[in-house]
């Protein structure tokens, strides 16, 4: 069984994968594109096809002008989903066809567990799979909640040096600037423990900001200096995207000037710039003036002084920009560490979670508490208001994992809705979570609302979920005893009251109250718990005479839930089936293009050989009509049979081969005759002097018949003619012909001749029986009367104690050794 890290990036993706030795990454670097079509990968030729970027278009609708606003900046095309979010247009197997972002990443992440599984030689089991960056991936606090874990357990797994867990937590932030987003976290680490204290992050702000700087820049440049509008054509603007990003990097450890050379860059014209860090830097002072406020943020939110942190880590691989260092450094007041690889950090990290999960690994105890980036909140329609209610189940940084009980008094089916508190914070417009409808609930038998508590959660995934509901029935009381009456606050009245134990895992807070006309008062209030204690703490309530003694059963409640982010059932089952057939498809392209490859490199391989080692072999007009034949096919792969079914290149192969392999198996014929006729020379020779001897009356043979010799020596004799013969005809014959004798021929004589003469020659002699001699009774059996003595276990511990000896098995984890 294996685990795997996925770090999904914005240009590149790494693969990391847990060994019982070790965390190792197995693909670094692998090119976060997906390509659409039926030869080899172009993203320059054939950018129309090749989607890149898509992960910020992650539940976005094609109407948001974050994306009408990148529309025109793609060298793809995107379009409107049914559903109103955003596909891509691509032509697929000859096709038009808009597939949704959902099944853009799937196609991707299935390519990864495919390259991880080729690099681990067995399937992969479990998987986790990081989501960071810009995009939005099924809920905002998800895109930080674990990109901050990954890089913390990376880090804090490996340190040997870490305050012990009664000791003052150490605070080490880390900054991670990508490609297209930029997170910070703050963690407080103790030995074997890590918190997360809070994060911050511009989602918007990232390595390609740099690239586009360059990217403008020279396309202003060669506007002016060569006429050329290369944002007009989206194969030129690829190119320099690739060549600013080449001298962004180079510029990071090159401060003087540096050109940009391409060669045939739009109409045959080659193109030539040039530029140094000092003026990149004066040209990026906007962009780095947002390095900041993140950092400023985060510290506000753990509320702790720069003094405070003890290390800064940076990871990302725009974290390398020497301007983007020193303006980190000089907010913090000290030297920046890079315990952790740039590039691989979060993939480690992904892989060490994975391993803690699953289990198959058994991994050094790490105790692990996060928190949530953004609030979350409640809404439902209240009776007693005529309008909606709020409450905030979730602050910001808010331990996670974590539950929370919510009670209501209910008569029938509701509905609560989830959203983020503060929409301007979030990386995405819309704030709404998803709804979710708890289902049966049915007043009491006496006509009064019932008891339904609801239990919401946010798990060590980051997810928020309306996890479970069930509704207490009061089904009777004793007699001469009357339930507790407790005065009901009034709704403008009512306050929300929390409580803390000592741990301060567990609160309680009463919500506003409402009233029904004819009916005992409804309220809502809120208990909570973490999944270590589940116990609730009941409100206090005014003393009261007589206490009623209540039977109640608790029944479970259907919910139905419609997060913002769920695909439905149907359209997740599609894309599924659709996901399949097109795995299947690219089977069959593969072989369809493996074919084709096949026609191609016999083409150009037997081309080379006809004026090489072949030229022996083949008569000159044999040579012409195969060069000829050799050089219309490789015309006909780049016209007419640049696309064919995969049968078409099996049959032109065969075609080629027909004229091709007669010359081929010539020159093998030559190469391995010269051995097949010394080893059966060698053969022959070798009966021959046993034949000999025999004759010289060597003891060795003298049990042998007469006739069984002569046997062997017409064997030999003819076997003798029989390779001269055939050995005189070949050496007449010329190299461009048919051999006369072939090598299976050959071979054939000589297993004939060792078949028939072997067995002769390896008979052994008659054994000859020696008279056997006496010996004493008395040595074979007792001696003076005593018996035999019984010979000893070889494991005497072993049959010690009477009974079967009992086995123990064990089921043995491997174990990460991660010192």
């Amino acid at each position: 069984m294996s685990v795997v890290g996925f770090d999904v990036g914005f240009m590149n993706c790494y693969v990391a994968v847990a060994r019982a030795g070790g965390i190792e990454t197995v693909a670094n670097e692998y090119i976060t594109y997906v390509w659409f079509g039926s030869c080899c990968f172009k993203i320059v030729t054939n950018s129309k096809n090749t989607v890149q970027g898509f992960k910020r278009f992650h539940g976005r609708a094609f109407s948001d002008p974050f994306v009408q606003s990148l529309k025109n900046s793609l060298v793809y095309d995107i379009a409107q989903m049914p559903s109103g979010t955003t596909g891509i247009k691509v032509m697929y197997m000859e096709e038009e066809k808009v597939f949704s972002i959902e099944q853009v990443t799937a196609m991707l992440l299935t390519k990864l567990k495919e390259t991880a599984e080729n690099a681990l030689k067995k399937p992969v089991a479990d998987c986790v799979v990081s989501v960071n960056g810009s995009c939005f991936y099924l809920k905002a606090d998800l895109v930080l909640f674990l990109l901050a874990v990954s890089i913390a357990l990376a880090y804090g797994i490996y340190k040997q040096d870490l305050p012990a867990p009664e000791e003052k937590a150490r605070n080490v932030v880390f900054v991670d600037l990508g490609h297209s987003g930029y997170q910070t976290s703050v963690c407080a680490f103790n030995k074997g423990k890590l918190k997360v204290l809070a994060t911050a992050c511009d989602p918007l702000l990232g390595g390609k900001d740099f690239d586009e700087v360059l990217v403008n820049h020279f396309c202003e440049e060669f506007g002016k200096k060569y006429k050329l509008d290369v944002k007009s054509k989206p194969r030129a603007l690829v190119r320099l995207y690739q060549e600013c990003e080449k001298l962004k990097k180079l510029m990071s450890a090159n401060s003087s000037d540096l050109p940009l050379n391409i060669e045939c860059f739009m109409n045959d014209i080659d193109v030539s710039g040039h530029m140094n860090r000092g003026h990149f830097e004066e040209m990026c002072v906007e962009i780095l003036a947002r390095v900041e406020p993140p950092l400023h943020s985060l510290l506000e939110q753990a509320k702790l002084k720069k003094e405070d942190v003890y290390a800064v880590e940076i990871i990302g691989g725009a974290s390398r920009i020497p301007a983007v260092k020193e303006r980190i450094s000089k907010f913090f007041g000290k030297e920046l560490s890079t315990t952790l690889n740039a590039d691989e950090a979060v993939a480690r990290g992904c892989a060490l979670q994975c391993a803690i999960l699953s289990p198959a690994f058994k991994v050094r105890e790490f105790s692990i508490t996060d928190v949530v980036p953004y609030p979350i909140s409640l809404k439902w329609h209240s009776a007693a208001e005529e309008g909606l209610s709020d409450c905030e189940v979730f602050p910001k940084n808010h331990p996670a994992p974590f539950s929370k009980v919510l009670t209501f008094y209910r008569k029938e089916p509701f509905t609560l809705e989830a959203y983020y508190s503060n929409p301007s914070e979030l990386p995405y417009p819309d704030p709404t979570i998803g709804q979710f409808v708890i289902q049966k609930v049915v007043p009491q038998a006496s006509g009064e609302s019932s008891k339904v508590k609801v239990k919401v959660r946010v798990n060590i995934h980051g997810i928020f979920s309306v996890s479970s509901a069930s509704l207490v029935e009061v089904q009777k009381s004793d007699e001469g005893e009357e339930p507790m009456e407790t005065e009901q606050a009034s709704d403008k009245d009512a306050e929300n009251k929390m409580q803390t134990d000592q741990a301060g895992q567990q609160t309680q807070a009463e919500a506003p109250k409402e009233t029904e006309e004819k009916t005992p008062p409804e309220s809502e209030e809120m208990e909570t718990s973490t999944e270590e204690n589940k116990s609730e703490k009941k409100s206090d309530q005014p003393p009261q005479a007589k206490k009623a003694k209540v039977k109640t059963k608790v029944m479970e409640l259907p919910i139905e839930n419609s997060p913002q982010w769920q695909l439905a059932n149907d359209m997740l089952n599609l894309f599924v089936e659709n996901e399949g057939k097109m795995i299947m498809q690219d089977k069959l392209e593969k072989e369809r293009n493996d074919a084709k490859n096949n026609v191609e490199e016999y083409v150009y391989d037997m081309r080379d050989k006809l004026h090489g080692m072949l030229e022996k072999f083949v008569g000159e007009s044999d040579r012409d009509a195969l060069s000829l034949k050799l050089e219309d096919t490789e015309n006909w792969l780049y016209e007419d049979g640049e696309d064919q079914a995969k049968q078409v290149y099996i049959d032109k192969l065969a075609e080629l081969k027909k004229l091709g392999q007669p010359i081929l198996e010539r020159y093998l014929e030559a190469e391995d005759r010269p051995k097949a006729f010394e080893e059966l020379g060698k053969q022959i020779q070798q009966y021959m002097k046993f034949v000999e001897a025999y004759k010289m009356k060597d003891e060795l043979y003298d049990h042998l018949d007469e006739a069984d010799v002569n046997k062997v020596d017409k064997l030999a004799t003819d076997a003798m003619m029989w390779m001269n013969s055939a050995m005189n005809q070949q050496s007449k014959q010329s190299l461009t012909a048919d051999p006369v004798s072939k090598v299976k021929d050959i071979r054939a004589k000589t297993r004939e001749v060792f078949t028939a003469c072997n067995p002769i020659v390896t008979k052994p002699k008659p054994k000859v029986e020696l008279p056997k001699e006496e010996t004493p009774a008395e040595q074979n059996g007792p001696v003076n009367g005593q018996e035999k003595p019984q010979e000893e276990p070889a494991d005497k511990e072993a049959t010690e104690n009477t009974g079967n000896p009992a086995s123990e098995t064990t089921e043995n984890k491997p174990d990460m050794d991660l010192d």
